[in-house]
């Protein structure tokens, strides 16, 4: 038997038994465990098996995780909230920071970058006040996320960089290559596609060493987006596909739906027009379900390009008109170019109409 297998039978014996404190500690031992093997589905049974026997924040804390990975956002800020709460009572400063971060990840998650920043920002002199590096560097990896998709690249990649020192300093191996996959994901945005491939190439490798499978997806998915770009279709679709095997089996819907909405974007270019709709549709509801403002505001920018295409232009304006609410709700930092694209779009329809 493992030591895997040890933990998982000392736990189950602790919850029959009804002794909280030994569930407790092998339960959370073996939670980050399977956390970091992306074992989403086993951590959800795992802490809420723990919490049968009363309050525990560090169940609370793995279950809001586990949920955040699996698309039930709005479930994981009650986790997180409990656990918060729980933490502060016992004076946990480490975790009372870890929490936090988590809470900002969750914000995120719902398209509210201006509050995950503000959270974020609270945190990060936390860790340094307690002294823990690798929480610091996990921080400042997810500040740099933020200003990437608040459109400030510069900035980004100088938290990033500042993050890729700690986690080298502290040995978090699968921290180091999120890091390097999210500096990639600046270099596209930045126009440095050569860059970018450097950095994603360097991910992969060592998130299959350490079996972070949510991870591997990501960056295939990352390397898909970036064969597309350098027009290679045939390429990126294989990374996509390997991306979406990957992402259902961990059961990360959000990340499932930004998938096949690249894939999508591959069929649209090949000329397959319908089935690039039903790969947007398809993500559409995935994204609705896990509450993903910005994804949703870009899938439906996709839906109505392709219906511009179709000449179905009232059904493009439609959905471009959710779309510029809902970069307004996020503060996304496309809104006035979609707007302009929306005005565009009127004005074609306007034209069409007079016509007939």
């Amino acid at each position: 038997m493992t030591t895997i297998d040890q933990l998982a039978e000392i736990h189950r014996l602790a919850v029959a038994g009804r002794e909280q404190p030994i569930a407790r500690v092998a339960g959370d031992r073996l939670g980050r465990i399977w956390l970091g093997w992306s074992r989403f589905a086993d951590v959800l049974a795992l802490a809420r098996s723990t919490l049968t026997l009363g309050p525990d924040p560090s169940a609370l804390y793995d279950l809001g995780w586990a949920q955040l990975a699996t698309g039930q956002t709005h479930q994981a800020a009650a986790s997180f909230e409990e656990a918060l709460r729980l933490y502060r009572e016992a004076g946990d400063r480490v975790n009372e920071a870890a929490t936090l971060n988590n809470i900002g990840s969750v914000h995120e998650r719902l398209g509210d970058r201006r509050r995950a920043l503000e959270y974020l920002q609270r945190v990060l002199p936390i860790t340094r006040e307690v002294g823990d590096r690798d929480g610091e560097g996990s921080v400042l990896n997810n500040i740099g996320v933020l200003y990437d998709k608040l459109g400030d690249q510069q900035r980004a990649l100088e938290y990033f960089q500042q993050a890729l020192l700690i986690r080298r300093e502290v040995g978090a191996r699968a921290g180091e290559a999120i890091t390097f996959n999210n500096m990639g994901s600046a270099h596209v945005r930045l126009g440095d596609l050569p860059r970018a491939l450097e950095y994603f190439q360097q991910a992969l490798p060592i998130l299959r060493e350490v079996g972070a499978r949510a991870g591997e997806a990501v960056a295939l998915n990352s390397l898909g987006g970036v064969y597309d770009r350098l027009g290679d279709p045939q390429r990126a679709l294989e990374y996509f596909l390997q991306a979406l095997v990957i992402r259902r089996e961990v059961g990360d819907r959000a990340g499932e739906a930004i998938t096949l909405a690249n894939i999508g974007v591959v069929a649209a270019a090949g000329g397959a027009w319908q089935q690039a709709v039903d790969y947007f549709q398809e993500a559409l509801v995935l994204l609705q379900e896990v509450g993903d403002r910005a994804g949703e505001a870009v899938i439906r920018f996709n839906l109505a390009m392709r219906y511009r295409a179709f000449g179905d232009l009232d059904r493009a304006v439609s959905e471009l008109e959710i779309v510029v609410e809902l970069d307004r709700q996020t503060g996304h930092p496309d809104l006035a170019a979609d707007a302009a694209v929306l005005e565009e779009v009127r004005q074609e329809l306007a034209r069409a109409r007079a016509a007939s």
